[in-house]
């Protein structure tokens, strides 16, 4: 991604993200928050799958729904 560097820890687990702010002033409100979910989401790309199904049961387990 342009004017953005993820940075890894020794495993390779992507843990900050880095932006330049100087290119980055000129978004929109909007634009600045397609931009965090991109980060997000490329973030959590290695993360555990899980079914929906699952999801709730695991929510239901913790008392959450």
């Amino acid at each position: 991604m342009k004017n953005i560097s993820f940075i890894t820890d020794k495993a390779t687990k992507t843990r900050y993200a880095q932006i330049n702010l100087k290119k980055v002033a000129k978004y929109t409100d909007e634009e600045l928050e397609d931009l965090l979910d991109v980060i997000v989401a490329e973030a959590r790309k290695d993360d555990e799958k899980i079914t929906i199904d699952e999801l709730e049961k695991q929510l239901k387990k913790a008392k959450k729904l």
